[in-house]
């Protein structure tokens, strides 16, 4: 299924937080989520990793007005715009944040330690140098809904074809966790964001469901070549619900630079 990357909730509440739409302490919250603490290293003027309450305003004050979020896959760089450094730590991380009005990128990099059961996450946020350019193969709002509807119907033919019923003990399961994770959570994306994005990023978590159900040995086909079919046949359809949940995160910044005109 495809997850809430970090990347994302530091996007989506760093620009709730740029946009005056939640406070410095409620947006650190959200980012840190679970986890024990987020540090940002490697900030311009900062000799040390400091706090993300600090980071957040570091950024602020070297003239960030947005942050994207990027989802890159071998062959695929989805929201990256180099340099070739830059791009190289965010597919080893496969995920990072690219501010907008300053040529800084954020990359995470996670560590566990404690024993089963009391396992702290920590994430350090390395800041380095980004080019500044349009993001590679990010589609625009309104084109990631209409691919994901396509690619809707595209996935039922495919599991309709490939014999694979979500169906079962653990596809049930599989649909509870997501439902009550839904629910727990309750809000989508973060304040300051269009229903438009909020829609297209459930939509592509669902199309996510549905290839995890698929390829997680549900439904008549079982054996190891099969399972590998399935995950050729639904690849585009993957890749097409990474651009939608990129595209989501981003409509902020989408927005702005279209009031811009």
């Amino acid at each position: 299924m495809l997850s809430e990357p970090r990347s994302g909730r530091l996007a989506a509440w760093g620009n709730a937080l740029l946009g005056g739409f939640a406070s410095p302490d409620d947006a650190v919250v959200a980012i840190v989520g679970e986890d024990a603490v987020h540090r940002v290293e490697g900030l311009p003027g900062e000799s040390g990793a400091v706090g993300l309450t600090l980071g957040l305003g570091r950024l602020r004050a070297l003239g960030v007005t947005g942050l994207r979020l990027a989802l890159p896959a071998p062959g695929h760089p989805l929201g990256l715009s180099g340099p070739p450094e830059f791009n190289a730590r965010a597919l080893a991380a496969e995920e990072a944040v690219v501010a907008v009005g300053a040529a800084v990128g954020l990359v995470p990099e996670v560590s566990e330690a404690g024993p089963a059961g009391d396992v702290h996450v920590e994430v350090v946020w390395h800041c380095l140098p980004v080019r500044q350019a349009p993001p590679a193969d990010v589609p625009s709002l309104g084109e990631a809904e209409r691919e994901l509807a396509e690619a809707l119907r595209e996935a039922t033919v495919v599991l309709t074809r490939l014999d694979v019923a979500a169906s079962g003990p653990a596809a049930a399961a599989a649909l509870d966790a997501y439902r009550a994770r839904s629910e727990a959570t309750g809000e989508v994306l973060a304040p300051g964001y269009p229903g438009r994005a909020v829609r297209v990023l459930e939509l592509a978590r669902r199309i996510g469901l549905m290839m995890e159900l698929a390829t997680g040995g549900h439904g008549a086909a079982v054996t190891a070549s099969e399972m590998a079919a399935r995950t050729e046949a639904l690849r585009p359809v993957e890749r097409v619900a990474r651009r939608a949940q990129v595209a989501a995160y981003n409509a902020y910044v989408e927005e702005q630079e279209r009031r811009r005109g």
